[in-house]
């Protein structure tokens, strides 16, 4: 797959108080850029506790659900977009179906 915006991972990694996410961040990235998922049911498989949203959205969680992921994914293309990367708090002030 393709991961759009691997920047974002990077980001949040290097702010104060978030550099135990790094480690995390980057092996989910390694292995999305490995996949070869072909629908959310794939996905769920190998993350038994991402949610999977409407429009192709999945949310992980990271770090033992201390941060959490919002992807995009569009399966045709095999592209994930990262849409958010943040905190339980922060997640909490965001609609993951439309961000």
């Amino acid at each position: 797959m393709r991961v759009i915006a691997k920047a974002a991972l990077t980001d949040f990694w290097s702010r104060p108080g978030h550099a135990d996410s790094e480690r995390p961040l980057k092996s989910w990235y390694y292995e999305a850029f490995h996949a070869k998922w072909k629908s959310p049911a794939e996905v769920k498989l190998r993350y038994p506790s991402a949610s999977i949203l409407k429009d192709g959205r999945i949310v992980f969680n990271i770090a033992g659900n201390k941060y959490r992921l919002v992807v995009r994914i569009v399966f045709e293309w095999e592209v994930v977009y990262i849409r958010f990367v943040g905190t339980h708090r922060q997640y909490d002030q965001i609609d993951p179906e439309s961000i």
